[in-house]
């Protein structure tokens, strides 16, 4: 059973808390009402770009035994830092490497809360 999309949405937020606590280089100014609307953003991103990502970029994934994707989740994170400057939502990433823990520990989070509500190792019908 998947996670229902508001325990994701919740989820991602705070891993983008965590991201912006931990990881120098990513930046939030904003009311915590914003940072909600940036993890859609990310959601969004994720949602429409990494599949074309990944698919475009399968013979790296699969040279590198699945590492490249720690750098297609960084430019999801640099897109969708791109995006909320467009839209002046204070969330700021500066630089791949910034992007590339931040990515990596946003990851992590997510996996972290998933298995501890126990959506992860839901039983599937």
């Amino acid at each position: 059973m998947n996670p229902p999309l508001l325990w994701r949405w919740l989820s991602t937020t705070a891993a983008l808390f965590v991201a912006v606590t931990v990881v120098p280089g990513i930046t939030y100014i904003g009311t915590p009402f914003g940072l909600f609307v940036v993890a859609a953003v990310f959601g969004l991103v994720n949602a429409l770009l990494k599949p074309l990502v990944t698919l475009l970029t399968c013979p790296l994934i699969l040279v590198s035994f699945g590492l490249f994707t720690l750098v297609i989740n960084a430019l999801m994170l640099l897109a969708t830092a791109r995006v909320s400057a467009s839209w002046n939502l204070g969330f700021d990433v500066t630089g791949f490497w910034a992007a590339f823990f931040g990515g990596l520990l946003v990851g992590l989070v997510n996996t972290a809360l998933s298995v501890r509500s126990g959506w992860q190792n839901a039983p599937r019908r």
